[in-house]
């Protein structure tokens, strides 16, 4: 009997071409394998610490609000504060003293807004994450004891900011106001209205949310930093720097001689003429010096034309314009740009010698301007944190006072004293006067918008005030009068801003 035999055909290589597609899914797979660990050992090791202290981890925030932070401190006393809170992964919210009046200075620390100013740029130290914490933190861990954070100590003077911070709210004016030591470079007052209080949406509840949204949308914008992060035109102020540039360049040598500025003055390559408020009689070819005491715009006018574009700017750039007011070494007092223009033509560079055209300043700037000159030309680096402090008060981080320019020479500077110290005795600056007090004064009026008839204009006045012990204090406020019920011929920097200024004065050195 013969059995059936089945034969199979093998195909050659049949078994090859089947088991390829498969190795290619095999090497593929073996490809993202490779590629998902070496990315999870990336993230690990290469961007852990950028990850881990983002802004938008909330494991950061946690940590942010997990013990109390550490406090921000004005003249010996804390201005903040931590409380404890339930029902929430933030065991702590912060708390704030005179809110509004320190705001400016302290910024927000928010649980669902985040940060800002002080509370921002410290947060390290005030949350007691700085690393120069270390040792202090495994020693906690050993101890049990739980984390606690440094802090800040301020420049600012109280009484100084009380008298600022009164100053414009009794007015109810949009404005800031900035004292500076002229010797030192340290901030006594930063203020800005209207202000808010940071302690209403310190939390991250849907209502304080809403109390945000509304400070946001509020047209007053009392969440601006007036003194430190928005410019305007600085008007009349900016003639103690046209001054201080016509002498320096030698196009005026003698500040008691007339000069050839006609008044009204003849802008150049235009029909406008530009007159003063003090007439044509005071004005016409008045001497630098009666210029200053009136605040005549033809002299400083022609000053300007006459120094040319490049001249002026220079001598601006010196006291600070078109570069950052920002401390490198310690970090703070960052502000905008106050910016004298590049390029301008000639009626655009006279304007600019009487403060107007698209010159713009800060408050802090013209306070910058005015202390410099104050102190015999010498710019110092403004700052606002005296030094660091560890939780159990010791010093990690003192600042020491550093010169920013010598903006112009001694010879100068005393020559613009001389002239600002007759406008406060003589001029449109007496209402700063404080006795036995050595005062100097600018005051300014600075038009806005096309239509100066329409746009009520800005209120300026800086000035400085020197005890015979040699304290001084150098301030600059700022008046938008747009909210105020005033007539427009009431707006003036010597009616609103003087009175301030010399409270703030009389706050600083004791009077």
């Amino acid at each position: 009997m013969v059995r059936p035999v089945c034969v199979c055909a093998r195909l050659p290589g049949n078994g090859s071409r089947m088991n390829r597609p498969l190795r290619h899914i095999a090497i593929f797979c073996g490809l993202l394998m490779l590629a998902l660990l070496i990315r999870a050992n990336w993230l690990q090791y290469a961007t852990s610490q950028e990850l881990a202290t983002h802004e938008h981890n909330r494991r950061v925030k946690i940590t942010q609000f997990a013990t109390p932070r550490g406090d921000i401190i004005v003249g010996g006393k804390a201005i903040t504060g931590s409380k404890a809170v339930e029902g929430t992964d933030f065991k702590y919210q912060r708390t704030f003293k005179q809110g509004p009046m320190y705001a400016p200075v302290t910024g927000y620390a928010s649980q669902a807004q985040g940060m800002s100013l002080l509370e921002n740029t410290y947060d390290s130290i005030l949350s007691g994450e700085d690393e120069r914490f270390a040792f202090r933190h495994a020693k906690d861990i050993l101890t049990g004891e739980p984390r606690r954070g440094g802090d800040v100590v301020t420049t600012i003077d109280p009484k100084a900011q009380a008298a600022a911070y009164k100053g414009l709210t009794d007015l109810d004016a949009r404005g800031a106001v900035v004292a500076l030591d002229p010797a030192t470079g340290k901030v006594l007052a930063l203020v800005s209205t209207p202000s808010y209080d940071p302690s209403v949406f310190a939390g991250n509840s849907f209502k304080e949310g809403d109390k945000f949204q509304a400070l946001v949308d509020d047209k007053g914008k009392p969440l601006a930093n007036r003194a430190l992060r928005e410019t305007f035109p600085p008007g009349s102020t900016f003639k103690i720097l046209t001054a201080t540039a016509a002498l320096e360049h030698g196009v005026i040598t003698d500040v008691n001689a007339p000069t050839d500025a006609v008044s009204p003055y003849p802008l150049p390559l235009s029909s406008n003429k530009i007159g003063s408020e003090a007439g044509d009689k005071v004005c016409n070819k008045a001497s630098l010096k009666t210029a200053m005491q009136y605040s005549c715009n033809n002299v400083f006018l022609d000053a300007a034309a006459e120094l040319g574009v490049d001249k002026m700017r220079e001598t601006a750039e010196k006291f600070g314009f078109n570069a950052d007011v920002y401390d490198e070494e310690f970090g703070d007092m960052l502000a905008t740009k106050s910016l004298y223009p590049e390029e301008l033509d000639k009626p655009g560079t006279a304007l600019t010698g009487m403060g107007q055209g698209s010159l713009t300043s800060t408050p802090m700037q013209m306070a910058m301007v005015t202390a410099a000159l104050a102190n015999n030309g010498k710019m110092m680096q403004p700052y606002i944190v005296d030094k660091l402090q560890g939780p159990d008060l010791t010093t990690i981080e003192e600042h020491s006072p550093k010169v920013k320019s010598e903006a112009v020479s001694e010879e100068t500077a005393k020559k613009v004293q001389e002239m600002m110290e007759f406008t406060a005795k003589e001029g449109s600056a007496q209402k700063a006067l404080i006795d036995g007090v050595t005062v100097g004064g600018k005051t300014g009026t600075a038009q806005r918008g096309n239509d100066v008839t329409k746009e009520v204009p800005y209120g300026w006045f800086v000035s400085y005030g020197k005890n015979p012990d040699g304290r001084a204090v150098a301030v600059a406020v700022f008046i938008d009068p747009t909210a105020m019920d005033i007539s427009r011929s009431d707006i003036s920097g010597g009616g609103l801003g003087a009175p301030i200024a010399r409270n703030v004065m009389k706050a600083v050195l004791g009077k």
